[in-house]
């Protein structure tokens, strides 16, 4: 038997075959789910296909407009909600959060799982050593009816991260930086596997952030190597019920690329509109000015990100040319921040707290800039349109960047602020 990538054995584990890179092979399906933005399509079809019942675990998430901003996404809402009721599956109604953060915080993803999530960004699941992919939604309808769905076995490509993380520098400035060098397109139909001494000492707030990334650069599926961060912050959520089983990689096994980045001198990064992968220093931007500051999203709304954020925020005012909104990922984060002081950081700063969901970053809702307005934001996209108008510039940076940049009114490194 070769030796095999990680996403070489997840896939032979759930097809019942031997399988190498470019290979198909029809896969069994531990998890799926939907979210409101996607969900309205999966019920139409498993109800046209018949299905009374579901074979695959299946659960969806309203966060894409919550709570509804109109007569339109709440007839969807009310879809979802009766289906959930149907087939008696999972529901996070409104203020729950994220799909990408609430789903890993229920327990239901494990170390070699599959799963198949109508939503492009869960490639998240990653961090916790699952194949996880973003896909149609009639995909997942198929999933859902058959327990399984066609895939082709992704070529991997390996990173390398070393070097001592200089103070300012986060998991996104680190992402953004591999994005930028690797390409939009760069990792089309790859998975991803992190490695090296930067990513074993990273926290799960900072491995989910880029795993989150990965198809930004076009990747099937980025992973981090399952160990005892993570096999911590999964127990209290699983309980017991299942047991943690990592997944690594051969030894010798077969990559089609291998990088290393050494990042000592990396300084804060900030992706330019209108393409992800176009990241340079916070520094050269310095005569940018804002008119709006976001922090949240399933990129960086987590609890590591708003410490970080009120870290800067703590006794200082936003500009008053600046609206600074943020949206804690979920409840449970939206609590803890709560608990720790940092909601009232943030508000006697001038910031705004919207509920815990994906408004701003898609568009729906809560923070749509006008025409010729310029947003710095912690997502993990920056296209025209993104936020709703595409007469808008998004750029990209850390929860620390978009922090000091609230406070100054112009894109700013945020070191002098730490």
């Amino acid at each position: 038997m070769m030796p095999k990538t990680i996403a070489e054995k997840i896939l032979s584990n759930h097809s019942g075959r031997d399988l190498k890179a470019g290979d198909f092979a029809l896969c069994k399906i531990d998890f799926a789910f939907g979210q409101d933005g996607t969900s309205s399509i999966i019920i139409d079809r498993v109800r046209e296909l018949g299905s009374s019942v579901l074979k695959t675990d299946f659960c969806m998430v309203i966060d894409h407009s919550a709570p509804s901003p109109s007569e339109g996404v709440s007839r969807v809402h009310k879809k979802m909600r009766g289906f959930s009721a149907d087939f008696k599956t999972a529901l996070f109604d409104i203020g729950c959060g994220v799909c990408h953060q609430v789903i890993p915080e229920s327990g239901r993803i494990l170390p070699g799982d599959l799963v198949f999530g109508a939503d492009s960004h869960t490639c998240t699941y990653g961090a916790l050593g699952a194949f996880s992919t973003g896909v149609g939604s009639t995909d997942l309808a198929i999933a859902l009816a058959t327990g399984k769905n066609w895939l082709k076995v992704p070529e991997t490509i390996k990173i390398v991260i070393k070097g001592k993380v200089p103070e300012g520098i986060t998991a996104k400035d680190i992402i953004l930086h591999i994005i930028t060098d690797i390409k939009a397109d760069g990792a089309t139909y790859k998975a991803v596997e992190f490695y090296g001494p930067v990513i074993d000492k990273l926290n799960m707030d900072g491995r989910f952030t880029m795993c989150n990334m990965v198809v930004e650069m076009g990747a099937k599926a980025g992973f981090m190597p399952a160990d005892k961060i993570t096999a911590e912050w999964l127990g209290p959520r699983i309980k017991g019920k299942r047991k943690i089983i990592p997944v690594a990689a051969d030894k010798n096994a077969l990559y089609s690329r291998i990088s290393e980045y050494d990042i000592s001198g990396l300084k804060p990064q900030v992706s330019r509109p209108h393409s992800v992968d176009s990241a340079v220093e916070a520094g050269s931007l310095k005569e940018i000015k804002i008119n709006e500051a976001f922090i949240g999203t399933c990129t960086n709304g987590r609890i590591e990100d708003l410490k970080l954020a009120a870290k800067i925020l703590r006794s200082k005012k936003v500009s008053s040319q600046v609206r600074f909104i943020i949206a804690p990922s979920s409840r449970e984060i939206f609590q803890e921040a709560l608990k720790l002081g940092l909601v009232e950081v943030f508000i006697k700063a001038g910031a705004v707290i919207v509920s815990p969901g994906c408004g701003p970053c898609v568009g729906t809702h809560n923070g749509i800039p006008a025409d010729g307005e310029v947003v710095i934001s912690t997502a993990n996209r920056n296209f025209k349109g993104r936020m709703g108008n595409p007469s808008a510039f998004i750029y990209l940076a850390s929860p620390a960047t978009v922090a000091a940049s609230a406070i100054t009114g112009k894109i700013t490194d945020p070191r002098k602020f730490l």
